[in-house]
């Protein structure tokens, strides 16, 4: 199932590629605010789905743009064929793939690929994480003061802005740094290479966080939503560090004002 989702992943990445250095011709519209769809995110997103389903034609299928297909099986795959697609339209090379794979609500496969710098971070459960087959693991770093913190402003869901503006506040007052790269599933997979010491942000999608998620876990980090919950797939809030920062990571997420 994993090599079948690294087929996949380096498939999409493939077309994402060549279309990069074409951006301007592409055709692009809004979902919604702030929220854009490209010809290229459909045509990675068709031709991830064509390998998943000629593989397995009996799991089911969360993706971005084309939905819920037989959500409710016991296999269902969770997939962003372009997560960063504002980045990409504006030759941002911070983007990736990302798919995972959940069984009965349990993730079990992940595969991030970041096609710009040809990395792959993939992860099974119970079997670790790596990128391109060497083993990752979460930072280290023991204290938020010190730590470099990745997030995702709230760009589609303009309610949220005031809530993450608190905690955006609260995290510069006592971290080293926050990073605001602009792809989650990549932000997720950094937390998992030890590359960032940890990530949040709200108004999040499950297939923004399946695969990074399981990344960040087979890693030996931590991941929940902002109670330090395992509800983060269904309410779009999620809070990832290392064991040694989770809980500090919390507590200034959800303390008043600095």
């Amino acid at each position: 199932m994993l090599n079948t989702a690294v087929k996949a992943a380096r498939k999409a990445g493939a077309i994402i590629v060549r279309a990069s250095y074409d951006v301007e011709k592409l055709t692009v519209r809004a979902k919604r605010k702030n929220d854009f769809v490209s010809e290229v995110d459909n045509a990675a997103e068709d031709a991830i789905l064509a390998i998943l389903r000629e593989a397995y034609p009996d799991h089911g299928v969360l993706a971005e743009e084309s939905g819920a297909r037989d959500a409710k099986a016991d296999y269902v795959w969770i997939v962003d064929p372009l997560d960063g697609t504002t980045n990409f339209l504006h030759g941002v090379p911070q983007y990736c793939v990302s798919i995972a794979l959940a069984h009965r609500g349990q993730l079990q496969q992940a595969v991030v690929f970041d096609p710009n710098r040809n990395e792959l971070f993939t992860a099974t459960r119970g079997a670790g994480a790596f990128v391109n087959d060497r083993r990752i693991r979460v930072s280290r770093t023991d204290k938020l003061e010190g730590a470099l913190i990745g997030t995702g402003f709230p760009f589609k869901e303009v309610g949220h802005v005031d809530e993450y503006l608190r905690m955006l506040r609260n995290m510069m007052v006592v971290a080293a740094g926050v990073r605001r790269p602009g792809a989650a599933a990549l932000d997720l997979a950094w937390v998992a290479a030890g590359r960032t010491d940890a990530f949040w942000e709200l108004g999040l999608s499950p297939w923004d966080m399946a695969a990074g998620a399981l990344l960040v876990r087979e890693a030996g980090g931590l991941v929940g939503d902002l109670a330090g919950e395992d509800a983060f797939l269904e309410n779009g809030r999620i809070v990832a560090a290392n064991g040694k920062i989770f809980g500090a990571m919390l507590k200034a997420l959800n303390a008043p004002a600095a």
